[in-house]
Parts: C-alpha cells; sequence; structure tokens
C-alpha cells in the first residue's frame, strides 16, 4: 500500500509531518508513505525546507492520498497547470484533506454534495466553493475524508489505518505516539472521531 502526502510550498508542518510519522507506524511489507510536491523541494510556512520523495504524477496512483494544507492554497488552487496535475479518483483511492487541504478537494469537484471539515480561516473560502462546512474535527463519506484543526491530522492517518489495515492497526498506531499517561484516552478519542466513518 503507497499513501501519498501532498505537500506544497507553504505547507503546515503539522499536517504534513504528523500524518506522515503516524502513517510510518505500519510496518507491513508494501507498505510505503512518502511526499509528494509539485517541486523538488517546498518550504514551510515557518522556513523548513523538505525534499519531495515523489511528484504529483506518481501520487495520482497512490491506494491513500492526503492533501495537507498550508498558507500558499488559495495560490494552488488558482494555478490551473498545477490543479490539471492533480488526477484524484475516489473510485480507487482513499481521499483525505487537512485544513486548506479540503479547499483542493472542493475545487476538484471531489466534494460535490458531501459536507466537509476544515480550520476556521479556510472555512469561508470552502463556503464559496459550494460545500457545507461541518463545525467537528473529522468526517468522511465512502473513501473521501476531511479533517479541520492542524491536530486533527491524527483523525485522517487512523482512518486511512483503519480502511487499508484495520482498526487494531489504527489504535496501536495512535497509542505509540499518543503522550504517557494518557494513551488510553486519545486511542479512545481518535477511534470515537473516525468509526462512525469506517
Amino acid at each position: 500500500m503507497h499513501i501519498a502526502i501532498l505537500t506544497f510550498e507553504g505547507f503546515n508542518e503539522l499536517d504534513s509531518l504528523i500524518a506522515l510519522g503516524i502513517l510510518n507506524r505500519i510496518k507491513t511489507p508494501g507498505w510505503r508513505v512518502s511526499i509528494a510536491s509539485a517541486t523538488a523541494q517546498v518550504r514551510s510556512m515557518n522556513g523548513l525546507l523538505l525534499e519531495s520523495q515523489i511528484s504529483l504524477h506518481e501520487a495520482n496512483t497512490a491506494d491513500a492520498v492526503i492533501i495537507g494544507s498550508g498558507m500558499r492554497t488559495r495560490e494552488v488552487v488558482a494555478d490551473a497547470a498545477l490543479m490539471a496535475q492533480l488526477q484524484l479518483d475516489p473510485a480507487r483511492q482513499l481521499l483525505a484533506a487537512q485544513c486548506s487541504g479540503t479547499l483542493i478537494l472542493a475545487r476538484l469537484g471531489l466534494l460535490d454534495s458531501v459536507p466537509a471539515c476544515t480550520d476556521l480561516t479556510t472555512k469561508p473560502w470552502v463556503q464559496e466553493a459550494g460545500v457545507e462546512v461541518l463545525n467537528q474535527p473529522f468526517f468522511a463519506k465512502d473513501n473521501v475524508a476531511t479533517a479541520g484543526g492542524c491536530l486533527a491530522s491524527q483523525y485522517l492517518a487512523a482512518w486511512i489505518i483503519a480502511r487499508l489495515v484495520g482498526t487494531e492497526a489504527a489504535e496501536s498506531a495512535i497509542h505509540y505516539v499518543a503522550p504517557v499517561g494518557e494513551k488510553e484516552d486519545y486511542v479512545a478519542r481518535a477511534m470515537r472521531n473516525i468509526v462512525p466513518y469506517l
């Protein structure tokens, strides 16, 4: 299984890297998680320079794709050439978007009649794109999931693991990264948010 995390210039480190860390808790043969970008390197909103592992074209063939957020997402959706590179398909992929990544899913037409989650800054832009925004951290319908708030990236990662490997694997991955002394609470909260959508 290959999971691609779409990461654009000005990306939010929490969205891309928390998901990357949790998803890499799975150690089954053939499991691979890649940072995907339109360029060889991308700089985060706080100046971190990250090397892309795969191209956007390669991400189109991944089994699951997370679209991270960032401070330049409106520039991404305004770039017709860049958007044309994204050939995502919920009929053959799990698709997940974090915060302003939800705007990318909306502009790709992948949220038609599907409500979504996003961050408070992006909410009006997603609404302008014709999508109902929910006041909750996570929502999924069929093969499309969205999350709102940087730390909700754990829910996207857990949902993808649960869908591709199983709920026990998702619980184990969240348990591993959760703070000591709060592990059971973190696992319970994560699963409470995703299980209704599995």
